[in-house]
């Protein structure tokens, strides 16, 4: 996870030690919650040098992009597509609804107007043989892959009580299993890559009861994902695939912000999509070998960057930073 100082960008939460190391960089960039332990096994990256790695061109590049056909993914897809890079969108929605804008063909055409080349496959992450066939159609179209992005993601927020267990096993089938899934069927790919890189969409393993005690259930399946990054980059630091997390600083206007959290009062004390965009575009293109296992914030991947000016991505223009809705785990 990326410090708000230049002192550390990520961190391993692999052990009771990495616990208080990751709640000790989020108290860095959120000064009421405090730490209790020491260190742990993965080199933490300082801003200089994630800024001082060396970068690849996307252009030619293909990225293999879950749940894309609107919000962040959409918009981390775009945003790479303006660098020239192939996309495959592997989403389900094929028909718009009315509080869902959007389809796996309309995101289509937003990467070719943006300067990319665009693969629609209908794609339900929760079943192996989709991923698999929309993996093949990719590289068949491609060549390869390069870049997966695991944002495809489920949530409700209850309490035990209050969750069903088919909204149990739909977060988890699509949060933790399908990002575990998605990558396994990508990493062959990827190895062969010039700069590989896998991306989760989720947050530090932040270890305070404040953030499971609420909504276990959907803690669990997002952090699933966060695990999935923390072994798998060392799984394959070997091989030079990157492993990594993305998360905001604060709620991002998106449909689920909209429909599910808060409204249209969240949506105004919210960031664009575009921020996330920007900072994915940011860890992608970083040397794989070297920027790897980190948990990061989007607003201090861009800090590291030296962005000091985040008002173009308020909904609300005008808005002072104190007045946005901090993200969960941060």
């Amino acid at each position: 996870m990326l410090s708000s100082s230049p002192t550390s960008i990520a961190e391993d939460a692999s052990s009771s030690r990495g616990h208080a190391r990751v709640n000790r960089l989020v108290q860095q960039l959120v000064p009421n919650q405090t730490s209790a332990q020491e260190d742990t096994d993965v080199k933490v990256l300082d801003a200089g040098e994630f800024f001082h790695a060396k970068t690849f061109s996307l252009k030619g590049k293909t990225m293999f992009i879950s749940g894309g056909s609107r919000g962040i993914g959409l918009a981390i897809a775009v945003r790479a597509a303006r660098e020239g890079c192939n996309v495959i969108i592997a989403a389900k929605t094929v028909k718009a609804h009315p509080k869902l804008p959007g389809t796996i063909y309309t995101a289509a055409e937003a990467i070719r107007k943006a300067g990319g080349r665009a693969l629609a496959v209908q794609t339900d992450i929760r079943f192996e043989e989709q991923v698999r066939a929309a993996v093949e159609k990719g590289v068949e179209m491609f060549g390869g892959i390069d870049i997966c992005v695991n944002n495809a993601s489920a949530i409700q927020l209850t309490p035990t009580t209050q969750t069903t267990m088919k909204r149990y096993d739909l977060m988890h089938q699509i949060n933790t299993r399908g990002t575990f899934l998605v990558s396994k069927v990508c990493i062959p790919y990827l190895k062969k890559s010039e700069n590989g890189h896998i991306l989760n969409l989720s947050p530090p393993l932040n270890m305070f009861r404040r953030w499971f005690a609420p909504h276990v259930a959907y803690t669990m399946a997002k952090y699933g994902m966060s695990m999935c990054a923390l072994g798998m980059a060392g799984e394959l630091e070997q091989d030079g695939v990157a492993v990594n997390t993305l998360w905001p600083r604060t709620t991002i206007a998106t449909a689920a912000v909209n429909n599910l959290l808060g409204g249209s009062d969240m949506m105004r004390t919210s960031r664009t999509a575009e921020i996330m965009a920007d900072a994915a575009f940011e860890i992608l293109r970083r040397d794989a070998r070297k920027v790897s296992g980190q948990f990061f914030v989007d607003e201090t991947v861009l800090r590291a960057c030296g962005v000091t000016e985040f008002a173009k991505y308020n909904v609300t223009k005008g808005m002072s930073q104190d007045e946005l809705t901090p993200d969960f785990f941060c």
